[in-house]
């Protein structure tokens, strides 16, 4: 009985001290990445600007062959929606909308349903280095409240890596 008694104590200072480190974790949070792609900048915003294309490049995308897409809208423009439904639960089921375009930048809200619902935002940020070069910086804006806050450490490193591959995969279309 001390034995399932000291088991018991042990857990609940473990689950103590996991939700007094989450005090000190942020609720946002927002994860970077870029590369230099060789094409001028205006070849690569034309290309980025269109969600439609991302399912050449983006590794959530090409996780389901089989995924449902369905778009509203005009491509690149603000107000347009792909929406997507997997039956694959590291797809899921969610949507991104363009909110805003600008010369350099585009901004999307996104909306998950499946796995886990949650809203957070996006952008892709593309800069001329030089005449034929471009830098493209993937953002993700994320929100978690406490204690889920926890969570966004798994959440931040998750996301780090699936978006620099897809900016590998990126560099390696435009490049070809």
């Amino acid at each position: 009985m001390k034995i399932i008694k000291k088991i018991i104590i042990g857990i609940l200072v473990f689950i103590a001290l996991l939700l007094v480190v989450a005090l000190f974790i942020p609720n946002d949070y927002t994860v970077s990445v870029s590369t230099v792609v060789n094409k001028p900048k205006p070849a690569v915003f034309e290309y980025v600007k269109n969600i439609k294309n991302q399912e050449r490049y983006s590794v959530w995308m090409m996780e389901d062959p089989n995924v449902v897409m369905d778009y509203q809208g005009t491509d690149g423009t603000v107000g347009f929606k792909a929406s997507w439904n997997s039956k694959d639960d590291n797809v899921g089921e969610g949507s991104q909308q363009i909110t805003a375009v600008s010369d350099e930048r585009i901004d999307v809200d996104l909306h998950f349903e499946r796995p886990m619902k949650g809203d957070d935002k996006a952008a892709t940020i593309v800069e001329a280095v030089s005449e034929t070069q471009t830098k493209v910086t993937a953002e993700f804006y994320g929100h978690s409240t406490y204690p889920m806050n926890l969570m966004s450490l798994i959440g931040k490193k998750i996301i780090t890596d699936a978006q620099t591959q897809n900016l590998v995969n990126l560099k390696k279309i435009l490049e070809e």
